[in-house]
């Protein structure tokens, strides 16, 4: 069943009872007035009609209290045993036997001073009666006086009228009713209509399309807002998730070939060794040192990719105080050594303490200061510096050589990224070197970047939270 059907199921029963209700409210309410109204009237000529019933031979027709009597108006004077005494119609200024009178119920006694309606025969169909004393006190008895309902003027008359325009007013404004709610209900799910159609062209073609309307005026309009917020973030994802695919293409294209390279000389030597028993010593000494120094650089490469995949999975790191000032003075110790003739200087300006892995820290520093030293002309000076900025500890690792091309800082810090494709891997390493940096400052709640030195070079900074 459509939600428009079940719509209109529910609104229309509640309509027609609330409009029942009025209708028979409404009823209520006349029926009581034009009642009181009748009670009123009995009571108004009771005297009279006892006085014609008591003197009947002393009236005359239009005679007073003749007049006052509506039509088919009914008497009766009823003995203290029950007995009628006299009774019959009174209209026209006597007492007349009629065939039209009500159906009185056979103990009047606990009827009196009440009004209430019986059945009636002959002419009338109901009438309301009154039981009162008589206006005599030396006569003794009850008087009954009634008139009756129907007839073009009378209650039940105006009842029927006012029932019979009810049933069909109500029947023409429920049928409107009805016809109005299709009408509005239908026109008010065109746009989930739209939303649908939509969805099922979304799922056929893509995510580029979007909902409508979406607005914040109307219910349907938020949820359009919120199924297009919820569409955009989902193209997103997929996007993002696109582009972690192509990378991880990448990195596996890339580390393969990385891996390959060793092994392939590997192989080369050892094939050599076993196709060529008569090497020369020195021969068997150089191809065992390349195999060495082919499986030395397989090992580093491997403990470097286990090393990311273990930043990725965002392992715990050790967490230990961290002397920067040490890290820094140590790095560029190293970098002397590696490098005799080049000048490499620390500047501390504020001694640093963090908390973090020491080891791992080390490495990114030390891999930051090896990348400058393997990228720039020798005799290059580089800097390592240490400050404080902003409850941050700055190290920046600053040379001068050709710098970073602009379009290759947003690149630099991917695995096995190399700005110059043409450069040996002997000289330039396997390109996880900045990536490890960037992955280790990550995982110590820091960020890494690359900016240019002024008077040319790259400037690499490294901010983490200053304990």
């Amino acid at each position: 069943m459509s939600l428009r059907l079940r719509l209109l199921l529910t609104l229309a029963p509640l309509f027609i009872i609330g409009l029942a209700a009025a209708d028979a409210g409404t009823y209520a309410a006349v029926q009581t007035s034009l009642l009181q109204n009748v009670d009123k009237q009995l009571i108004d000529i009771q005297a009279g009609a006892v006085n014609l019933l008591e003197h009947s031979t002393d009236l005359h027709p239009g005679g007073p209290g003749a007049q006052q009597l509506p039509p088919g108006t009914y008497g009766e004077l009823v003995t203290p045993a029950g007995v009628l005494d006299i009774g019959g119609s009174l209209y026209g200024g006597n007492v007349s036997t009629s065939a039209s009178h009500p159906i009185l119920p056979a103990d009047l006694t606990k009827y009196s001073g009440m009004t209430f309606t019986v059945p009636g025969t002959g002419t009338w169909d109901s009438y309301r009666v009154y039981v009162a004393p008589p206006s005599d006190p030396q006569v003794q008895g009850l008087a009954v006086v009634a008139v009756p309902l129907d007839g073009v003027d009378g209650v039940d008359h105006t009842l029927s009228t006012l029932l019979l325009f009810e049933i069909s007013i109500s029947s023409g404004i429920t049928i409107l009713v009805l016809v109005a709610t299709w009408l509005l209900v239908r026109r008010g799910m065109r746009p989930l209509e739209r939303m649908g159609a939509t969805a099922r062209k979304i799922a056929s073609s893509g995510l580029g399309s979007r909902v409508s309307p979406s607005n914040e005026r109307t219910e349907v309009g938020r949820l359009g807002l919120a199924l297009n917020d919820m569409l955009g973030q989902l193209e997103r994802a997929f996007a993002e998730r696109d582009v972690v695919e192509q990378r991880l293409r990448h990195f596996v294209s890339d580390a393969s070939h990385e891996l390959r390279t060793p092994l392939t000389s590997m192989r080369g030597y050892a094939e050599l060794l076993q196709r060529t028993p008569d090497m020369s010593r020195e021969d068997v000494l150089l191809a065992v040192r390349r195999i060495e120094d082919e499986t030395r650089r397989m090992g580093l490469l491997v403990d470097d990719l286990l090393l990311l995949a273990r930043l990725d999975q965002r392992r715990p790191l050790d967490r230990a105080p961290v002397d920067l000032t040490s890290m820094v003075n140590d790095a560029v110790s190293d970098a002397r050594a590696a490098d005799p003739e080049r000048i490499v200087l620390a500047r501390i300006s504020t001694p640093m303490v963090v908390t973090g892995d020491d080891l791992r820290l080390r490495q990114a520093v030390a891999n930051l200061v090896r990348n400058a030293l393997v990228h720039t002309p020798p005799g290059s000076p580089v800097e390592v510096s240490l400050q404080g900025q902003n409850g941050h500890a700055e190290i920046d690792v600053i040379d001068h050589g050709p710098g970073v091309p602009a379009a290759q800082r947003e690149r630099i810090f991917e695995r096995f990224h190399r700005a110059d494709p043409l450069r040996s891997r002997d000289q330039g390493g396997s390109g996880l070197g900045l990536s490890i940096a960037a992955a280790v400052v990550s995982a110590h709640g820091g960020r890494i970047s690359v900016d240019e030195t002024p008077g040319g070079g790259a400037t690499f900074r490294v901010e983490l939270p200053a304990s």
